[in-house]
C-alpha cells in the first residue's frame, strides 16, 4: 500500500460521501450524527474545510480552543457548516475530493479513516445502510490502531481484533473481540453505535473504555 493508492482511496470515498449527501432530504440536514455535537450540516462543514484550512486557520483555532483539538474541530466545522448551503458544501466535497491536503502532522491515512467514519456517523442515524469497502476500511483500522492522535491505543489495549467480514485480525493482545470491519472501525475510534454487533471476551473492555 502506498500514498497514491490511499489517496486515490480517499477521493473514491469522498465522492461517495458527497452522493450520500446529495440523497437526504432537506430535513435530513438538521439531524444528529454519532458525533451528537454536529448536525449532518456541521459534518459536511468539516469534510469540506479539511481540503481547505489553512496553517494559519489551524493554530488560530488550536489556540482560541485552549490546545483542545478535538473541541477546535467542532467550534470550526460548526462555523464553517454556517457559512454555505448544503449545494455548496457538497460542490466544495467534490471539487477537492482529490486533494492531498491535510492537518498538520496528520498521516496520509488519515483523511481517509475520517471521511469513512464520518460516512457513518451520518448514515447510521438516518438508518441508512452504508457499505464499508474492505481494503481501505483495513488500513484505516491498522493505521488508527497505532496512531497516537484517535485514542485507539488505550481504547485497545490487550485486544485482538478480529472482522467476522473478511480475513483481516489486528492488535497486539489476547482478549478477542469479532465483529464486522465497519463496526470496529467505529468502536476503535470511540463510537458506541459500533458496539452492537461486536462479540468474544474483549468486547466487553472495548465498551468500558
Amino acid at each position: 500500500m502506498h500514498d497514491g493508492e490511499i489517496l486515490a482511496w480517499t477521493e473514491t470515498e469522498r465522492l461517495s460521501f458527497a452522493d450520500l449527501l446529495e440523497s437526504l432530504a432537506e430535513r435530513d440536514w438538521s439531524a444528529k450524527t454519532l458525533c451528537t455535537e454536529w448536525t449532518v450540516h456541521a459534518m459536511a462543514g468539516h469534510l469540506a474545510q479539511t481540503t481547505r484550512n489553512r496553517l494559519k486557520d489551524t493554530l488560530a483555532g488550536i489556540v482560541k480552543a485552549r490546545g483542545n483539538w478535538d473541541r477546535m474541530n467542532t467550534d470550526q466545522a460548526i462555523a464553517y457548516a454556517a457559512r454555505y448551503t448544503p449545494a455548496e458544501l457538497v460542490a466544495q466535497i467534490r471539487e477537492d475530493a482529490g486533494s492531498a491536503r491535510r492537518s498538520p502532522g496528520a498521516k496520509p491515512v488519515d483523511p481517509l479513516a475520517d471521511v469513512l467514519i464520518h460516512g457513518q456517523d451520518v448514515a447510521r442515524p438516518l438508518g441508512i445502510d452504508r457499505p464499508m469497502p474492505e481494503k481501505p476500511a483495513i488500513a484505516a483500522l491498522e493505521h488508527i490502531l497505532v496512531s497516537p492522535f484517535w485514542g485507539a491505543r488505550k481504547r485497545c489495549r490487550d485486544l485482538r481484533l478480529i472482522a467476522s467480514d473478511s480475513g483481516w485480525s489486528g492488535g497486539a493482545g489476547t482478549e478477542e473481540v469479532r465483529g464486522p470491519l465497519a463496526d470496529l472501525l467505529l468502536a476503535v475510534s470511540g463510537r458506541g453505535a459500533g458496539l452492537a454487533t461486536l462479540t468474544g471476551p474483549g468486547a466487553a473492555l472495548l465498551g468500558a473504555r
